[in-house]
């Protein structure tokens, strides 16, 4: 049985439900062990009782380290979440003595095939991390990290302890949502991993966290049913910055790293995802307004400005609004779900 770790709030409860499909769907054996960061997070989880899933609820984990509390107050909530990673992985091993690794896994990944391949090739290695993997153009963003955080394993050895334990002491020293010296959150620390630590591995599998960010790198074709990148089948894909703008318009987040979908990427990629969170949005009563913003390692820094007054204003801002959307439609940085897509929202492929 393969043991994944990761952590939301109620905002990002469909992605976690989405994430939670996938695995149930395709991952085999699993326990899914989920830090819920935020009260009315745990409630809605605890009632239903999905398969596989193991509840912590924040109350909980900050008892268990107080090291993590005491810095709480010095970093903002997504700064504070960043911070919580390399603890939340050391809680899991230290609640399941018998587990062999532990996997921490963002929770905007979706399965698309069991992700055995991934664990064949870390073998017995004690730590296994995945690249971002930029394109040539976008390079320069290995400021923020040469590997990406969305898939983590440790193995319980001497290595992984130590690297573990490591990058928890770093990011109580220091994780802030911004550039400096060398370090970006909890995820720039992975850059001097190879070199500090025995047993590190670096997964060249590249169906593993295909991402926005190294789409363009790849050829995506479809073969027996099957989703290629190159010659190595689909994992998982991280959707990163994902967002649904209107009921039938989302945005994937390519636009900006020089992808524009085709019909397969559509089909394959983009409308599988928006299916599942519909699903998982049908599943969920309303907490605290809208529940797919902006994702946890995306949050707007400054809180939304007050909607205008008056009819000339408002008739203003939902021209504005309309020719932004169009326009952003003609660029492809949106995309419209297809009429018949829409009708199938919450199909016979619905999450139990």
């Amino acid at each position: 049985m393969r043991v994944y770790c990761t952590y939301f709030d109620h905002h990002y409860l469909p992605r976690g439900l989405a994430l939670h499909e996938s695995l149930s769907r395709v991952g085999g054996a699993f326990e899914l062990w989920v830090l819920c960061l935020s009260d009315a997070c745990h409630e809605w989880l605890e009632t239903r009782g999905l398969a596989g899933v193991r509840l912590i609820t924040l109350a909980e984990f900050e008892a268990a380290d107080p090291d993590l509390l005491r810095i709480k107050p010095t970093r903002s909530i997504v700064e504070y979440y960043f911070t919580c990673t390399p603890s939340l992985v050391r809680f899991v091993l230290g609640q399941s003595p018998q587990v062999e690794s532990v996997t921490y896994l963002d929770s905007d990944l979706y399965f698309f095939r069991d992700p055995e391949p991934v664990f064949v090739e870390a073998g017995a290695k004690s730590v296994a991390i995945i690249a971002h993997r930029f394109g040539v153009k976008y390079r320069h963003l290995e400021n923020t990290g040469i590997y990406n955080v969305g898939w983590v394993t440790f193995r319980r050895d001497a290595n992984g302890a130590a690297c573990l334990s490591w990058w928890r002491e770093r990011c109580l020293e220091w994780c802030y949502d911004r550039i400096e010296e060398g370090r970006y959150g909890d995820q720039k620390y992975l850059d001097q991993w190879p070199a500090l630590f025995q047993g590190v591995i670096a997964i060249e599998n590249k169906g593993a966290n295909l991402a926005p960010w190294n789409m363009a790198n790849y050829t995506l074709q479809e073969r027996d049913g099957k989703l290629w990148v190159d010659n190595d089948e689909l994992v998982f894909f991280h959707y990163h910055g994902f967002r649904q703008i209107t009921a039938e318009v989302y945005a994937p987040n390519v636009y900006h790293f020089g992808v524009k979908p085709t019909e397969l990427i559509q089909r394959r990629l983009f409308l599988p995802y928006w299916h599942a969170l519909n699903r998982a949005q049908a599943r969920i009563a309303r907490v605290n307004g809208a529940l797919i913003p902006e994702g946890l390692r995306d949050w707007v820094k400054e809180p939304p400005k007050p909607a205008p007054t008056g009819v000339v204003r408002r008739l203003w801002k939902r021209l504005r609004d309309q020719h932004r959307l169009y326009r952003s439609l003609l660029s492809g940085k949106y995309l419209r779900v297809p009429r018949a897509e829409r009708d199938f929202r919450t199909s016979s492929a619905s999450i139990p």
